[in-house]
């Protein structure tokens, strides 16, 4: 597929949703100063926050995501891509940023026990989180497991983890994240899929 042009690609970064041009923008992460995204992919939302003078961060554990974002985006101050898993990068760094968000998929595929603490202890005080994905299939909620590679090839799997938007709420309160909401975003036409939005923040005071 060929790449949209520049402006395009910036004007379309917070796909939030999996529908184009539907749903909120990036008026979700707050006014960051600094943001991180878990799982940039092409790196446009990192690019568009760098075009807003924000210190923009991304890490991906694709090492062909890393050399594409940087030779689309490198140049622009500010914008940052960074190779690496995503926990084991939140555990060794040592700073902090205004606000850490995915964009639809990057945090369905860890274990919310293990990631929520990492991103709490990561984010400035008073600094937000947001994720999208998916909405949950209706009476399947937890970790989930299915095969990458279809069912006639490798045993390559992957586990998603899926939940209401109650629940996920409770998972970030006992987790210690503050100003909770969870919501799913309705699809722009009836009976199709909608997107999980999930946003939390750290208490100011710490």
């Amino acid at each position: 597929m060929r790449p949209q042009p520049p402006q395009d690609a910036l004007k379309d970064a917070f796909g939030w949703t999996q529908y184009p041009e539907h749903g909120p923008g990036d008026e979700l992460l707050g006014d960051p100063a600094t943001a991180l995204e878990l799982g940039f992919g092409r790196g446009n939302a990192v690019a568009a926050l760098a075009t807003k003078g924000v210190e923009a961060t991304g890490v991906d554990l694709s090492p062909l995501q890393v050399a594409s974002a940087r030779q689309r985006w490198g140049h622009l101050p500010g914008a940052q891509f960074e190779e690496g898993h995503v926990l084991p990068y939140l555990a060794d760094t040592d700073r902090r940023w205004d606000a850490i968000y995915s964009i639809f998929g990057g945090l369905w595929f860890t274990d919310p026990a293990e990631w929520l603490p990492l991103v709490l202890r990561r984010l400035a005080p008073g600094g937000r989180l947001v994720f999208s994905h998916a909405e949950a299939v209706p009476g399947s909620y937890g970790v989930q497991g299915m095969y990458g590679a279809g069912f006639t090839g490798r045993r390559v799997w992957v586990y998603r983890w899926a939940y209401e938007p109650h629940v996920w709420a409770r998972i970030l309160q006992d987790a210690g994240f503050e100003a909770v909401r969870a919501w799913i975003e309705p699809a722009p036409e009836p009976d199709y899929v909608g997107t999980l939005f999930v946003t939390g923040q750290r208490a100011a005071r710490n």
